[in-house]
C-alpha cells in the first residue's frame, strides 16, 4: 500500500475511533487518535509479518500494546486489516463484547496480550523477544507500543535494562511521545527528558521521528530491523487528539469520549481534513 493510501487508512481509523467512542459513551480519545498513523503504518506499510485470515500463524510478528487504554486504535486497525468485521467496532465496551475497554487476548483474534495496568507491556514484549531470540532461535519480531506517561513506572526501566543487557535486537519499542497523561503534561507531572540519552545509556539504539509522517514511521521501523546488536526505541512525537482540532494537545481528552455534538464536529474535521476539502455530508 502506498503512502497516500496509508494516510487515508489512518483517517478511516480515526473516524472509526470517534464512532466507537460515541457509541460506547466512554473510552480514551486523545491517545487513540494520536497513534492512528503509527498503527496504519505498522499494519499497512509492509512492515510486519501477519495474516489476518490465519491469526495463529507461527511466523507472525507479535504486537504488544502496553498503554492498553488506547485499544480503540488497535481494534479499528485490526478491523480494517480484516481480523473481524468493521461493524463489530460499535460493540466497544458493551457487555459481552469482544472489544473490552482493555484488550483481552482470549476474546479477539490479533490480540497477543491482555492489558490493563500501565508499565507491564515492555516486560511482556521482552519475554517474547528473549524466547524467540535466545531459546527458539526464530526470527519473529516483537513490536512494543508504549506511552511516555507510563515511563513513570519503575518496571519500564527494569525491562529496558533487561533488553539492553541481553541485546534483544528483535524488539522494537515505539513510544507515543505525546507529552500528556491523565493528570496533565508529562514534564509537569514527572519530567522524563532526556529520554533519548537515558535509553542509549541502557544500550538501546534510539530514533526520533514525527509520529504523523508515514514515510518517517516506515523508514524508522525498517531501520530498526537492520540493527543486530541492540534493541531499538523509536520515539514517535505525536499530537494527542490528532485530526480533531478541539481535542489536539488537550490532556482533558486523555480518558474522555465525545458526546453526539462533539462527535459530529470531530467527524467533520476528519472528513474535511480540518477544512482542507469539502465534506460530502455538508
Amino acid at each position: 500500500m502506498g503512502i497516500k493510501e496509508i494516510e487515508k487508512k489512518a483517517n478511516e481509523i480515526r473516524k472509526d475511533i470517534i464512532e466507537m467512542l460515541l457509541e460506547a459513551k466512554s473510552g480514551h480519545s486523545a491517545g487513540s487518535l494520536g497513534m492512528a498513523d503509527v498503527f496504519a503504518a505498522l499494519y499497512f506499510g509492509d512492515i510486519m509479518k501477519y495474516d489476518s485470515k490465519n491469526p495463529e500463524w507461527k511466523e507472525r510478528d507479535r504486537v504488544v500494546l502496553s498503554n492498553a487504554h488506547i485499544c480503540p486504535v488497535w481494534y479499528a486497525t485490526l478491523a480494517q486489516a480484516g481480523y473481524f468485521p468493521i461493524k463489530e467496532l460499535k460493540t466497544l465496551r458493551k457487555l459481552g463484547s469482544k472489544l473490552q475497554g482493555h484488550p483481552d487476548r482470549f476474546e479477539l483474534s490479533g490480540i497477543e496480550t491482555s492489558g490493563g495496568s500501565l508499565g507491564q507491556g515492555l516486560s511482556i514484549a521482552c519475554g517474547m523477544a528473549y524466547s524467540f531470540n535466545k531459546l527458539d532461535k526464530k526470527d519473529n519480531w516483537v513490536w512494543a507500543l508504549t506511552s511516555d506517561g507510563e515511563h513513570d513506572e519503575g518496571q519500564m526501566w527494569e525491562a529496558a535494562m533487561f533488553a539492553g543487557k541481553n541485546k534483544l535486537f528483535n524488539i522494537t519499542q515505539i513510544m507515543d511521545r505525546n507529552n500528556i497523561q491523565i493528570d496533565g503534561y508529562t514534564e509537569d507531572v514527572m519530567p522524563l527528558e532526556p529520554l533519548k540519552e537515558k535509553y542509549e545509556a541502557f544500550n538501546w539504539h534510539v530514533l526520533e521521528i514525527d509520529g504523523h509522517n508515514i514515510e518517517e514511521i516506515i523508514d524508522a521501523c525498517n531501520k530498526s530491523k537492520a540493527i543486530f546488536e541492540k534493541p531499538t526505541l523509536i520515539i514517535a512525537h505525536t499530537i494527542p487528539g490528532k485530526g480533531v482540532d478541539f481535542m489536539e494537545w488537550e490532556y482533558s481528552w486523555h480518558g474522555k469520549a465525545p458526546c453526539a455534538e462533539e462527535a459530529n464536529k470531530a467527524l467533520n474535521c476528519l472528513r474535511t481534513l480540518d477544512g482542507k476539502i469539502k465534506s460530502e455530508h455538508e
